[in-house]
């Protein structure tokens, strides 16, 4: 394969990930497994993903910006336990050795479909939820937001409806302004495992800035495209390229 044909990949990815992401969620479930075809190794895959597809991520929140502004001043403390989870998560992925990572991947990808596709049930039963506004409850929310970061700093893929149960606890109904407390903490989950991917020296730098280019125009030119496309359309390719890639893992094995 040449490099051009490698990096118009690579380009399409970013773009396509970035699209989905802004639009159903999910978009690492494309990116991910793609540059694991392309030859990548799986732990530089993930990192390289994680630093590429971050760029991306700011344009939902600015598009959550009006929602982001009702949002309670005692909501950013939420931003401590991402931060904290993200670094533990991080860490753990350095020192997972390749070989245990590698027959991790088929099942975090499993885990990151289903939770993909029962993400509208998962939503309807987050919108009933109790207004729980107490001290108990926010501490309760926090501890689950740290475990989520983890996961989020490790892989992340499918955290985000994982967000989505920790602001249920606190009792939030409105999906939209809990899709941009979501983004914004997904902002410093993937900034602080990306900084710490970059300065261990586990990020693809070419790759990840030719996937970074196609987020980033993806998140704002693509949006319109999937919304054309129907969110049913484009939540069934994405539930179908991850069971696939899924099984096509567990065949590596």
């Amino acid at each position: 394969m040449t490099d051009l044909v490698h990096n118009t990949i690579i380009f399409a990815v970013g773009f396509v990930a970035s699209a989905i992401n802004a639009f159903a969620f999910g978009g690492s479930l494309i990116s991910f497994p793609t540059l694991i075809w392309l030859g990548v190794p799986p732990i530089i895959a993930n990192a390289t993903n994680t630093a590429a597809v971050w760029p991306g991520s700011l344009g939902a929140v600015w598009g959550y910006r009006r929602e982001l502004r009702q949002t309670a001043p005692h909501m950013y403390w939420l931003i401590v336990p991402s931060v904290a989870g993200a670094i533990v998560g991080a860490v753990l992925l350095r020192i997972t050795p390749p070989d245990v990572f590698d027959r991790l991947v088929p099942l975090l990808i499993l885990f990151a479909t289903v939770l993909f596709a029962l993400q509208d049930r998962v939503q309807k039963m987050l919108n009933v939820a109790p207004d729980h506004h107490g001290s108990f409850w926010f501490t309760t929310a926090m501890i689950f937001q740290f475990f989520v970061s983890v996961y989020g700093g490790y892989f992340g893929a499918g955290m985000g409806i994982l967000m989505l149960a920790a602001l249920a606890v606190l009792g939030h109904e409105d999906i939209l302004q809990m899709n941009g407390i979501k983004n914004l903490l997904a902002v410093f989950i993937n900034a602080v495992a990306a900084g710490y991917f970059i300065l261990a020296g586990m990020v693809r730098a070419p790759d990840a800035v030719v996937m970074a280019v196609g987020a980033m125009i993806g998140g704002v030119a693509a949006a319109g495209l999937a919304r054309r496309m129907g969110r049913t359309a484009v939540r069934r390719v994405v539930i179908v390229i991850g069971f696939s890639m899924a099984f096509a893992m567990f065949l590596r094995l």
